[in-house]
């Protein structure tokens, strides 16, 4: 019999909020701006295919030389919080998340977003206050789908692997919860390719459906 999951470890973009088209159109922008071309029927997929990783690991997939990464980041991010009314709350949310904290679960997030973006994130979203456990891309030095930032998160949450579950939308997440020995449970509802992780041990059509693992 599985047992039932006790610590809850979420991504943010595309599980928790919508954020694709705050993000992604600007990365876009930004190459054209500096010379990388993206044809306009590879638009939609690029943006899917480097949603939900580091700026800096989205430049460097994409090929863009090292000594610009940094610079274009800063553009990039620049020209995304322009873009920030674009963002919405995934529907369920704030309700599923107060659920499960009454219950007496743990909430943790593990991100690729900066230390700095996430402190944006917790000014803006009022249940954020629910997660007692934050990793950020500041805090380890390999990002998703290396499984370092979920089992840097179970460390600091002291927390079972084997009653963990780490809930995120792209394969990246999948990647890195089965290499970090914890269950996945797939975002489909807020996914940009929900087909990659229909395999998920927990495939969720709503978040609702978190309360019932």
């Amino acid at each position: 019999m599985t047992k039932r999951m006790q610590n809850f470890i979420f991504d943010i973009d595309g599980t928790l909020i919508d954020t694709l088209d705050m993000y992604m159109p600007a990365m876009i922008q930004t190459l054209r701006n500096h010379g990388y071309q993206v044809a306009p029927e590879d638009e939609e997929e690029t943006m899917h295919r480097l949603f939900g990783i580091t700026g800096v690991d989205a430049l460097r997939i994409f090929g863009v030389k090292e000594d610009e990464i940094a610079p274009m980041v800063k553009e990039w991010f620049a020209l995304s919080y322009q873009r920030e009314d674009r963002v919405k709350i995934l529907p369920g949310i704030p309700e599923t998340l107060q659920t499960l904290a009454d219950e007496g679960k743990n909430l943790a997030v593990a991100t690729s977003k900066l230390q700095s973006e996430y402190d944006h994130f917790k000014q803006q979203f009022a249940f954020a206050k629910l997660f007692n456990t934050v990793i950020t891309s500041d805090d380890t030095k390999k990002h998703k789908p290396d499984p370092e930032p979920i089992l840097a998160t179970v460390e600091k949450m002291g927390a079972d692997p084997a009653t963990s579950v780490y809930v995120g939308d792209t394969i990246n997440d999948l990647k890195a919860a089965k290499a970090a020995g914890v269950k996945f449970a797939g975002a489909l509802y807020g996914s940009a390719n929900p087909d990659a992780i229909k395999n998920a041990d927990f495939p969720l059509t709503s978040p609702a459906d978190l309360l019932k693992i």
